[in-house]
């Protein structure tokens, strides 16, 4: 197909995936879930590729879903609507996109992510559905929004890291460095930015001489066992909650923030430590 958010290739047995928005930080635009899953479909049909690696364009891997697009746009958009909403609406929409997002998981090839600069929000559900991450040191992992309007669709964040890490990560909203995310098993391994295509270079090296066959049986055992602990479940219900909390007062709140002064300004009110919505809550301060 002809992808309009991203750029696929094939060398030497192995399927790059780049997400290709550089202007918007790579961020998630209606078409770009579609397009990741069908182009990690097309890697898993090519008997030619035996990995499949994701990155980013420009200056960071993702920062999650085009905010301009979703949050300061007025009227009714994909992801907001108008009151009184309907959740259902909000869990086919968003549990349509963690399924395409989780092509990385069901993929019957080892899946690489490379990350630099940033996988916020959005696009760390995106990083997280892979099989292995390797970040530079500097880089940034986190879903920020789980501080208000968001919760992390597949979240992931569960099952790679227990439960009282996963808690602090959701309950701060915090994005750590990529020396943090290895250092609490988030991530597979983080490296001095210089190096990072070096050493996504050397794994794919080191996997693509394993028959295909032996690789789908290895990730199908590891998989199953974390879909036997509850998953899917576990993501039925985030998919509930994202919807829940942007139509939240306090969802609502940041939207009309990002509308009246910009989704950055918003962000900034978002993580600034103060009370979110003050006033819509009455046991908030004004």
């Amino acid at each position: 197909m002809t992808f309009t958010t991203l750029r696929y290739a094939v060398d030497d047995r192995v399927a790059t995936i780049t997400l290709d928005r550089p202007g918007k930080l790579n961020a998630i635009n209606d078409a770009l879930p579609r397009e990741l899953r069908a182009a990690v479909e097309q890697a898993d049909a090519d008997p030619e590729v035996h990995v499949i690696v994701l990155c980013g364009a420009g200056k960071g891997f993702c920062g999650g879903y085009d905010l301009e697009r979703y949050a300061e746009a007025e009227g009714e958009v994909p992801g907001s609507q108008a009151m009184p909403w309907d959740p259902t609406v909000d869990y086919a929409l968003m549990a349509g996109n963690t399924d395409d997002f989780m092509a990385l998981w069901r993929a019957k090839k080892p899946t690489i992510c490379k990350i630099h600069g940033a996988a916020a929000a959005g696009g760390s559900d995106i990083a997280l559905c892979c099989d292995l991450i390797v970040m530079a040191e500097d880089a940034r992992i986190g879903y920020p929004p789980a501080r208000v309007w968001g919760i992390p669709t597949t979240m992931m964040w569960v099952y790679r890291l227990g439960i009282e890490q996963a808690k602090r990560m959701l309950f701060t909203g915090d994005l750590i460095s990529g020396s943090e995310a290895a250092r609490i098993g988030l991530v597979h391994e983080a490296v001095p930015a210089a190096e990072l295509d070096a050493t996504v270079a050397r794994l794919c090296d080191r996997i693509k001489g394993v028959p295909k066959n032996q690789l789908m049986m290895s990730k199908l055992a590891v998989n199953q066992a974390y879909e036997a602990m509850g998953l899917l479940n576990t993501q039925r219900f985030a998919n509930f909650f994202d919807g829940i909390a942007r139509h939240s007062p306090e969802g609502l709140w940041f939207r009309e923030r990002a509308q009246a002064v910009g989704f950055k300004e918003a962000v900034r009110e978002r993580d600034s430590g103060a009370p979110i919505a003050p006033g819509v809550d009455k046991r908030l301060p004004e």
